[in-house]
C-alpha cells in the first residue's frame, strides 16, 4: 500500500510540471554492475502503465517504473524539425486534444501510412515547439474511462525526455531500469527524409547506453531497418512480428520479396532473425492461439523454437480489462472495461517458458513473477 501510494505522489508531481529538459541526462550511468536482463520473465510496460494512465507519457513511464517494471517502452515517430517523440503512431487524433485546437484546423489531412489511407493530424506537420502545446488523452476512453479523466493533464514528451526520468528513477529506485523504444514507420519516416535508425542510435549513445549491455532493446515490425541497426550498434535488437501472420513487414511489401512474418515464425526463419535480432515480439496468439470460443488453446512450438535459434521470447500484450483476456479468465462483471483475471492468463504463458513480456498493467506480473535480485 505504502509504494502505491508514492507511486501516485509521483505520477502527480510528474502531471504537474509542464517542461523536462531535453539535454542529456547525465545524473547516473547506465554502466553498473547490476543487470536488468537477469530478471524472468521480463516486464516491459507497454507504452509506460498505459492501463492507469494515458499512454506515452512521463506519468505513465513513472507509475510503471515505481511499480517495478524492469523496462519501459515508448513508440518513437518524428516531427517535422527532426525529433523523437513518444506517440502510438504519428496520426495525433486519438492521443492528443489536437482536434479540439483551431489553430491546427488547417493540419487536417489524409494520407497512405504502410498501405492504409488514414485522415487526421499528423506528427510530421509539425514542429516540436508546436506538438508541446498538445496535451495527452486516453486512447481507448471506452475500456479506460479512469484514464480519460487525466486528459489534459499531461504533454508529449521526447526520447530526451524520457531518457531523463529514466536515469532519475534508477537513482530513488536503486535499481536498473531499462528503455525499450520502437520505431515507428521506419520505411514511412525514411521517405519524408525524417529517417530514425541513426538518431535513436545516437541520441542513446549520448547518453551512455552502448554494447550488448546496457539497458535497451530496439524493436521494429519491419526488417531491413533492424539489419542496418545491426551493423551501426551493438545495442539489443528485436523482432516484432504483427498479430496476422500471413501480413508481410511494410519494407518487404515495398520490396516484393513476399517475406510474411508466418515465415518469419517457422524455425528456419527464426533462424535467419537470429542473424540480427537478440529477441522476438510475437503477438501473444503465436504462442497460445485462442479456440474459437476465445478460450486459450494449446501452445505452440514458439517459443521452443526460438529459443533453439538462440533468440529470446518477449510477447504482447497482456491487459486486465475483459475486453482483452480470454473468455475463461473474464470476470462475471459484462462491460468490457472490468477487471478480469489476468492473473489466470499470465500464468499460463509463464508456463511456456517466456522471456518477457509486454503488458499494460506492470504491477500484476511482477507481483507473480519470481523476486528479482539486481547483483
Amino acid at each position: 500500500m505504502a509504494n502505491t501510494f508514492r507511486a501516485w505522489l509521483l505520477l502527480i508531481a510528474v502531471g504537474s510540471f509542464t517542461f523536462v529538459s531535453s539535454a542529456p541526462a547525465a545524473i547516473s550511468t547506465t554502466k553498473t554492475k547490476s543487470n536488468v536482463d537477469k530478471c524472468k520473465p521480463l516486464v516491459i510496460a507497454h507504452r509506460g502503465a498505459s492501463g492507469y494512465v494515458p499512454e506515452h507519457t512521463l506519468g505513465a513511464y513513472a507509475l510503471a517504473i515505481t511499480m517495478g517494471a524492469d523496462y519501459v517502452e515508448p513508440d518513437l515517430v518524428m516531427t517535422r524539425d527532426g525529433h523523437l517523440v513518444a506517440r502510438h503512431d504519428n496520426e495525433l487524433g486519438l492521443t492528443t486534444d489536437v482536434a479540439m485546437r483551431p489553430e491546427f484546423a488547417d493540419r487536417f489531412k489524409t494520407k497512405t501510412i504502410d498501405g492504409h489511407e488514414m485522415s487526421g493530424w499528423f506528427t510530421e506537420d509539425f514542429t516540436l515547439a508546436e506538438i508541446k502545446t498538445l496535451r495527452a488523452v486516453e486512447r481507448i476512453p471506452e475500456t479506460r474511462p479512469g484514464n480519460a479523466r487525466m486528459n489534459g493533464i499531461f504533454q508529449i514528451p521526447t526520447f530526451q525526455e524520457i531518457i531523463n526520468l529514466v536515469k532519475s528513477l534508477q537513482i530513488s529506485q536503486m535499481r536498473p531500469i531499462g528503455i525499450y523504444p520502437e520505431i515507428k514507420h521506419s520505411t514511412y519516416f525514411k521517405r519524408l527524409n525524417l529517417p530514425m535508425e541513426n538518431l535513436v542510435v545516437e541520441t542513446f549513445r549520448k547518453n551512455g547506453y552502448t554494447g550488448a549491455s546496457a539497458p535497451v532493446y530496439i524493436q521494429s515490425f519491419e526488417v531491413n531497418n533492424l539489419k542496418y541497426l545491426k551493423t551501426i550498434t551493438d545495442l539489443k535488437l528485436l523482432q516484432l512480428y504483427e498479430s496476422n501472420p500471413s501480413d508481410q513487414p511494410y519494407d518487404q511489401v515495398v520490396a516484393r520479396t513476399g517475406l510474411t512474418y508466418a515465415d518469419m515464425a517457422m524455425p528456419y526463419g527464426l533462424k535467419k532473425v537470429a542473424k540480427y535480432a537478440t529477441a522476438v515480439g510475437p503477438d501473444k496468439s503465436y504462442i497460445i492461439p485462442r479456440n474459437q470460443d476465445n478460450t486459450l488453446g494449446e501452445p505452440t512450438s514458439f517459443v521452443q523454437d526460438a529459443h533453439a535459434a538462440g533468440l529470446k521470447v518477449h510477447p504482447y500484450t497482456f491487459r486486465a480489462e475483459n475486453t482483452f483476456l480470454p473468455s475463461e479468465f473474464r470476470s462475471k462483471n459484462p462491460s468490457k472495461a472490468a477487471i478480469g483475471d489476468l492473473y489466470g492468463e499470465l500464468r499460463a504463458f509463464f508456463a511456456t517458458g517466456i522471456d518477457g513480456l509486454f503488458t499494460d498493467q506492470p504491477d500484476k506480473p511482477i507481483a507473480i513473477r519470481e523476486n528479482c535480485i539486481y547483483s
